[in-house]
C-alpha cells in the first residue's frame, strides 16, 4: 500500500475511534446484538479471493460495533476493567504501527529500553523494592503464573531439585497455601504449572473473603518442606486485604515464597489515602498486577513482578543461538513469550500523562464514589451492602428481608433488567451462598454524576422486579 493510501486509511479508522469513544457516555451500557446475531452478522464462507484493505476495515467498522460491550463507557461496573484511556490508546496504536517484536533489546532497544524505565516506575508506584525484576505479560492471570513458575523452581531448588533441567517426575511435593476465595486466575495458574486445583491448602476466610490470620497459623502449623503462600489484595467481592502482617512472619518461619495477586488492590498503594490497606504487601517475594485496571492501559498489559531476579529469570528465560547476548535487560527473560507487542510503551506514556499525583487521585476517587455508590443504594431497607467498602468494591444484596431463593431468584431478574436497560452496566456473582450484584468502580471517566444515574437505575429496576415478583 502506498504511503498516501495507508495515511488515508488509518486516519479513516481515527475518526471512527474517536466517533465510537466521544458517544461513550450516553451509549446504551450493553451491546445491542448477542452473540448468535453478532456471528450471523461475520459468518462466511473462508474468502478465496482477497479485498482492498479499506472494503475489508469498512465491513468490520459496520458488523462490529453493534455486538462491542461498552467497557470503556462511564457507567460500566461489571469487571474491574479500565477505560483504556486515550495516551494508552494512541501509544498502542504506535506500538502496532511500529511493530517491534520486544524480546532482545540488541534487536529492539527503544521497547526494551522503555520497558526498563516504565518498570522503575511501576516499583516506585507501587512501593516495591527497586530491585526487583518485572515481566509484561497480558494480565493477571500471566502474572501469577510468571511469578508462581518461578516461587516452584525456586522452592525446590532450595532443596536440591532443579525444575529447569529435571522437570517435575519425581520432585519434592510443594505445598500452596491460600485462602478458600483466592481469585479463579490464581487456580488456573496452579492448574497450568501442575499443582492441580485440589492439591492445596485452602485457609478459611472472614466475612470479607479474606484469610484469618489464626486459620492460616493452624494450617501451616504441621506442614513442611517446599512451601508457596498465595496472599490476595482486593478480594473480587470484597476488595478486602489478606493480612499480611500476621501472615508473613508465620510463612517466613517455614521458609515459604510468598506471592501477592494484586491485580487491582495492589494499586491501593500508589494513593496515600488508602495505602494503608496494603502496608506490609512490600515484604513478599513476588507480585501480580494489571495495567489495563487502575493504570487505564488498554487490555494485554499486566506486570509480573519478582524480588529474586535470578529466579525470575531461570524459570522464564529463552536460549537460542539465533537471540543476541549482552549485558542488557532482554524483555524475553521474564515473560513466557519470546514473540510479543512492546507492552512497556502504553504503560510508559499512561505513567507519563497522569503521573504520581493523578494515580493517586484516581484511585482515591474511585474508592469515595464506591462508598458512595454503597450509600445510595443502601437508603433502601430492602437492600445490603454485604461488604465493608474499603477500596472499589461493592457487593449488594437485592432483599434482604426476602428468604435466600426468592432474594436469588430477583436479584438475577434485576440483572438482566438493568442490563437490559443499558443505563448501566453490572454483573452477578455467588458470594456467602447468595446471588449479588457485584459492582466495580474504575473507569477513570465516572463522575460522581455517573454514580448517581447508575444507583437510581439500579434501584428502578429493583423496585420493578420486586413489584412483579
Amino acid at each position: 500500500m502506498e504511503r498516501d493510501a495507508f495515511e488515508t486509511l488509518l486516519q479513516r479508522i481515527a475518526t471512527v475511534a474517536a466517533d465510537y469513544r466521544s458517544a461513550d457516555a450516553e451509549r446504551l451500557h450493553r451491546p445491542e446484538i448477542s452473540y448468535r446475531q453478532a456471528l450471523a452478522r461475520f459468518d462466511a464462507e473462508t474468502p478465496e479471493r482477497g479485498v482492498r484493505e479499506e472494503e475489508a476495515l469498512r465491513e468490520l467498522m459496520e458488523k462490529a460495533p453493534g455486538g462491542l460491550a461498552a467497557i470503556t463507557g462511564p457507567r460500566f461496573f461489571g469487571w474491574v476493567i479500565g477505560a483504556s484511556e486515550p495516551a494508552g490508546v494512541a501509544a498502542d496504536w504506535l506500538t502496532s504501527a511500529w511493530a517491534q517484536n520486544t524480546g532482545n533489546a540488541q534487536a529492539t532497544p527503544s521497547a526494551s529500553a522503555v520497558e526498563e524505565v516504565a518498570s522503575r516506575w511501576l516499583l516506585d508506584l507501587l512501593g516495591l523494592p527497586s530491585g526487583c525484576s518485572v515481566g509484561f505479560v497480558t494480565g493477571a492471570t500471566m502474572a501469577n503464573f510468571t511469578c508462581l513458575a518461578a516461587a516452584r523452581n525456586e522452592v525446590l531448588r532450595r532443596v536440591g531439585w532443579n525444575v529447569e533441567s529435571d522437570g517435575l517426575f519425581g520432585a519434592p511435593p510443594v505445598h500452596v497455601v491460600l485462602g478458600e476465595e483466592a481469585h479463579s486466575t490464581v487456580f488456573s495458574a496452579l492448574r497450568y504449572l501442575g499443582f492441580g486445583a485440589d492439591r492445596v491448602v485452602r485457609v478459611p476466610i472472614s466475612p470479607e473473603g479474606v484469610m484469618r490470620a489464626d486459620a492460616f497459623a493452624n494450617a501451616v502449623r504441621n506442614l513442611a518442606g517446599p512451601m508457596i503462600v498465595i496472599a490476595q489484595a482486593g478480594h473480587i467481592n470484597s476488595g478486602g486485604f489478606d493480612p499480611i502482617k500476621e501472615i508473613m512472619p508465620l510463612a517466613r518461619k517455614k521458609g515459604a515464597w510468598v506471592h501477592i495477586d494484586g491485580a487491582f488492590g495492589l494499586w491501593a498503594r500508589a494513593a496515600p489515602d488508602v495505602a494503608h490497606l496494603a502496608d506490609g504487601f512490600e515484604l513478599a517475594d513476588s507480585w501480580g498486577t494489571d495495567g489495563h485496571k487502575w493504570l487505564q492501559t488498554p487490555h494485554d498489559c499486566g506486570y509480573a513482578i519478582v524480588r529474586d531476579a535470578d529466579a525470575h529469570r531461570r524459570a522464564m528465560a529463552i536460549a537460542a543461538s539465533y537471540l543476541p547476548a549482552g549485558s542488557e535487560r532482554h524483555p524475553a527473560d521474564y515473560v513466557p513469550e519470546l514473540s510479543r507487542r512492546a507492552r512497556g510503551f502504553p504503560t510508559w506514556a499512561m505513567i507519563k500523562t497522569l503521573g504520581r499525583d493523578g494515580i493517586a487521585a484516581m484511585v482515591t476517587r474511585h474508592c469515595a464514589q464506591a462508598k458512595r455508590f454503597a450509600e445510595r443504594l443502601a437508603e433502601d431497607p430492602s437492600i445490603e451492602i454485604l461488604n465493608a467498602v474499603v477500596l472499589n468494591q461493592v457487593a449488594v444484596r437485592l432483599g434482604r428481608d426476602m428468604d435466600g431463593a426468592r432474594s436469588d431468584a430477583l436479584t438475577l431478574k434485576a440483572i438482566e433488567r438493568i442490563q437490559r436497560e443499558g443505563e448501566c452496566f453490572v454483573g452477578g456473582a455467588l458470594w456467602r451462598d447468595r446471588q449479588i450484584i457485584r459492582i466495580s468502580v474504575i473507569n477513570a471517566q465516572t463522575t460522581d454524576a455517573d454514580i448517581d444515574r447508575s444507583a437510581d437505575a439500579i434501584l428502578r429496576a429493583w423496585r420493578a422486579e420486586r413489584e412483579a415478583g
